[in-house]
């Protein structure tokens, strides 16, 4: 409940704020908080794969493996008690990593994001004192964002599940007052941003006090050079492989965003981005139950329990499907409802192309809990299509918006077949057979 309860906090911040942000902002500003958001979401890739992957080794030290190893799963290192010269070790590479990668990205963001910003910025008719204080915040917050990403890792990695969602909460709750206070003052997007700031920076404080105790501390022993050096041998061909695999599904899921305001008015990337979020919410609503479950789904994956590592998939796909028809229902009967409450200058997209687009997340979240139980065994197949998905989205959604003028629903159709071609049923595919292969094993 309490992974319900921050999912919804996480993903659903934006819907919490976006009567007020509605109410308060114009469309054209609802489009750069749009991009704004798109590019928080892109800034994340910088992880390349290495947050889940870290967290999923965290849990096999915590479950008793004393050797990490690039693929699949050692089961004759399995011992009673935690390495805690390995997890020293882990938390130092970690450490290691992420202080580099924060610098890389603000490399990147003034190079490359401020040039992409003025462009915008040139067409954009609100503040743009406001727009340019925002774009600054958000370099800020992206930059410590990455560099303290790891706490998310530990806390994930030691099972701290309840102890994170909590956290989690406290801190949007925190994010949620600030923005709307400031959206009321005047501050227009530079609000949304402060809050964001704020929020993580308390988020990460209190993730520091929980894994860090007295205790843990007394138990870690100093880092070895040589051993962090053996620890990105063993999980960076994977992490890249992950890393690998959300670059392609950010360019299925997030590019139109980044693509469509070289063609399109920001108006129409507003109502694209506020559909699409509040689709994401049910998405991320709907995998709660797999994600609340990842340390005890790795854990089975590292005893070998097939029989459990069954039953949760099961209950995560078919709790995905019951959010998304219930809540997908609800979205076409009460949206344009909800809107015209609030007075919106901004709209959600026509019926049809909302229904359609649920139906082409739905696919997208099923697919991707199948291979988040892939990878909990420690192998990553699936990087090389979803990179390839990706670029047939980008090359669809070019000849889509420049050559055909397809507009909404060249952002729609452009995804949807670059992911229905393989990947929406390859996976749930290879969960299943893997399975029967398992079950037929026990039985013999």
């Amino acid at each position: 409940m309490w992974s319900y309860l921050a999912t919804f906090f996480t993903i659903g911040a934006g819907i919490i704020l976006l009567p007020f942000i509605l109410h308060t902002l114009p469309a054209y500003a609802v489009g750069m908080w749009s991009v704004f958001q798109t590019i928080n979401q892109l800034v994340i890739l910088l992880d390349f794969g290495f947050s889940p992957s870290f967290a999923r080794n965290i849990t096999y030290i915590f479950s008793g493996l004393r050797h990490l190893q690039a693929n699949g799963i050692d089961h004759d290192s399995l011992d009673s008690g935690v390495d805690y010269q390995l997890l020293s070790d882990t938390i130092a590479a970690m450490r290691r990593f992420y202080a580099r990668v924060a610098l890389a990205l603000i490399i990147a963001l003034l190079a490359l994001g401020t040039p992409y910003f003025c462009h915008i910025l040139d067409t954009y008719q609100g503040d743009h004192t406001d727009a340019i204080a925002a774009w600054a915040m958000l370099v800020v917050f992206n930059a410590y964002n990455i560099y303290t990403l790891y706490y998310d890792a530990l806390l994930t990695g030691k099972g701290y599940v309840k102890r994170s969602k909590q956290i989690v909460i406290l801190g949007q709750a925190i994010y949620i007052i600030i923005a709307i206070t400031m959206l009321y003052l005047g501050f227009g997007l530079s609000a949304i941003v402060a809050g964001q700031l704020v929020s993580y920076a308390i988020r990460r404080f209190l993730s520091r006090k929980v894994f860090f105790t007295n205790e843990m501390q007394a138990l870690l022993p100093p880092a070895d050079t040589d051993n962090i050096r053996q620890v990105f041998k063993a999980i960076m061909p994977n992490a890249v492989k992950v890393g690998l695999t959300h670059l392609g599904g950010f360019l299925v899921n997030r590019s139109s965003v980044i693509i469509a305001p070289l063609f399109l008015t920001l108006t129409q990337v507003a109502q694209f981005g506020i559909t699409t979020q509040i689709i994401e919410v049910l998405g991320g609503m709907g995998m709660v139950f797999y994600q609340a479950h990842t340390p005890k789904i790795a854990q089975y994956r590292a005893q070998n329990d097939i029989r459990s590592v069954e039953r949760k998939f099961w209950q995560a796909e078919a709790i995905l499907l019951a959010t998304m028809i219930v809540g997908g229902i609800t979205f076409c009967l009460l949206g344009d409802w909800a809107l015209a409450i609030i007075g919106s200058d901004t709209q959600f997209m026509p019926t049809t192309m909302l229904i359609v687009m649920l139906i082409v997340a739905w696919l997208e979240k099923n697919h991707v809990v199948a291979a988040a139980f892939i990878q909990a065994k420690n192998e990553i197949p699936f990087f090389i299509p979803s990179l390839l998905s990706g670029a047939a989205t980008v090359i669809l959604l070019l000849i889509f918006l420049a050559k055909l003028n397809m507009n909404l629903w060249g952002m729609i159709l452009a995804p949807a077949i670059a992911q229905i071609t393989y990947q929406n049923w390859k996976w749930p595919a290879v969960m299943i057979q893997e399975i029967r292969n398992e079950k037929r094993k026990l039985l013999q």
